[in-house]
């Protein structure tokens, strides 16, 4: 059968919206240096902030997932949540970062805070909706990369321009400081990220057919009936063997990376320029943004060819072998006599992250197709919400890891001029970190089975169900997690 394949309006509308997706968290590390740098934010209040609104996302993605996989309206599951969603966010960015160094250090604290869990909440109720949107756009094995390769190829575009922000932040000719900056850069940036946000909303409609009805929430069912349904969905989302290699190896390979993401500045500044941020200029920014070039050009072409050829497991296996040396060239390339050459490793080591997302949404979008064959519900807003909020639980344990490196390799922040044994140990730790994560990503990977032709079976079987009457779907699950509490 030939497959249907997305409109290519639709693939950049639903790319779009990863733009804005990726944009917020993107220009949100580069304004969150203000906090202490420009406003004297004390890092123990600056850690509290970056750590509460996670416990937040603890609680509201999955209810969010959950949410929306039972919601039934004439414009979707999704959309109406994704609307609403880029607009609470886009508002809430702007509004807490009007923030004065003459406030007092308490209420900027409190006030940021209190803005950015409403930003997170909107962020929630956009980006859990809109990944599920995602997964339901093609049932097609490779169409679902194809549509994953469009999204994070625009996506990636934030990372290339967010790093820019820096020096417009600080540059006198722009701004007469770094926080009047940020209250006017955040206007802009969370009104065009608000207005890209809603870009699939309006105009993602694409969706794969033959799928089932929704479930809906009972009009008259209890909050402690609704819980014990959540809870229940999350332990059987939990318990899926293929869901928890991915996620392993998604928190092992992003994680690492972002432990050591900040000590390319570290490395540049401290080992290259000996301390002075100004004689860096904008090399930093330059790493950054060539990593993000090198991903839109190079890394997500080359894994959608890879993928579409020999298959997702494998790509995926053979392009973080690539990082892997990539990362070890490091060890020559940042050199002090030549800085071009910290450029050198980057196409090879952006093969990393630069692929992950996409090879792995596929594969999501994938693994629900098996969970309905075997509990006989959809739940792309709960596997999404669960994947994406292990992202972001990692990110926060990213920090304090990062914060540990730099104390353990006896990194004095109050000096220019670091020791040698520390550098040395620096350079070490943003080599073998990721390197480590890698490995044992790919090492959860190795048992992987759902592969083209497993998928082409579940639809098929998901087609013959879906033409004839349906077993009961409480049977199925009950038995099927027999099944999987006997797997090793």
């Amino acid at each position: 059968m030939e497959a249907k394949r997305i409109p290519v309006g639709q693939k950049v509308a639903f790319g779009v919206g990863m733009l804005a997706n990726q944009m917020f968290p993107a220009a949100l590390g580069i304004f969150m240096v203000i906090l202490v740098q420009s406003l004297g934010m004390s890092p123990f209040l600056w850690g509290l902030i970056f750590f509460l609104p996670k416990l937040v996302d603890c609680v509201t993605d999955p209810i969010m997932g959950f949410i929306s996989d039972r919601t039934v309206s004439r414009w979707g599951k999704r959309r109406p949540y994704v609307f609403i969603g880029a607009i609470l966010s886009g508002l809430s960015y702007m509004a807490m970062w009007q923030l004065s160094a003459e406030n007092s250090q308490l209420y900027n604290f409190v006030y940021f805070l209190c803005w950015s869990s409403v930003f997170f909440i909107g962020l929630t109720i956009f980006s859990v909706p809109y990944v599920a949107m995602g997964y339901e756009m093609s049932d097609d094995y490779h169409e679902r990369t194809r549509l994953m390769a469009v999204a994070q190829w625009i996506g990636q575009w934030a990372w290339v321009i967010a790093p820019w922000f820096w020096v417009i932040l600080y540059d006198p000719n722009w701004f007469d400081s770094a926080t009047e900056g940020a209250r006017t850069l955040s206007i802009w940036v969370g009104g065009v990220c608000m207005l890209l946000a809603m870009v699939p909303a309006i105009f993602c409609t694409a969706t794969s057919h033959d799928r089932p009805e929704t479930e809906t929430l009972a009009a008259g069912q209890s909050a402690t009936s609704a819980l014990s349904e959540l809870l229940q969905g999350i332990i059987v989302t939990l318990r899926c063997p293929p869901f928890q290699q991915i996620c392993i190896a998604t928190f092992c390979i992003f994680n690492a990376y972002n432990t050591v993401a900040g000590f390319a500045w570290f490395i540049i500044v401290y080992y290259m320029n000996q301390g002075d941020p100004a004689v860096a200029g904008v090399w930093p920014t330059l790493f950054g943004s060539v990593s993000a070039l090198c991903t839109c050009f190079l890394v997500i072409p080359t894994v959608n060819w890879l993928a579409q050829r020999y298959g997702k497991r494998a790509t995926f296996m053979i392009t973080q072998s690539i990082s892997v040396f990539g990362y070890a060239l490091f060890w020559w390339s940042f050199n002090p006599n030549n800085p071009y050459l910290m450029f050198a490793p980057i196409p090879l080591f952006a093969f990393g992250i630069g692929g992950l997302f996409t090879i792995m949404m596929s594969m999501t979008a994938d693994i629900c197709d098996l969970d309905e064959l075997q509990t006989g519900a959809r739940r792309e807003g709960l596997f999404g919400a669960i994947y994406w909020w292990m992202v972001k639980f990692g990110l926060a344990f990213a920090g304090l890891l990062s914060g540990f490196i730099l104390g353990v390799i006896g990194f004095d922040q109050s000096v220019a001029i670091q020791t040698d044994s520390t550098l040395a140990q620096l350079r070490l730790a943003f080599i073998a970190v990721p390197v480590t994560g890698t490995l044992i990503a790919l090492w959860a990977m190795r048992g992987y089975t759902l592969d083209e032709q497993a998928a082409g079976e579940i639809k098929e079987a998901l087609a013959q169900r879906r033409t004839t009457s349906s077993p009961d779907r409480d049977e199925i699950a009950s038995q099927r997690e027999e099944e999987w509490a006997l797997q090793p």
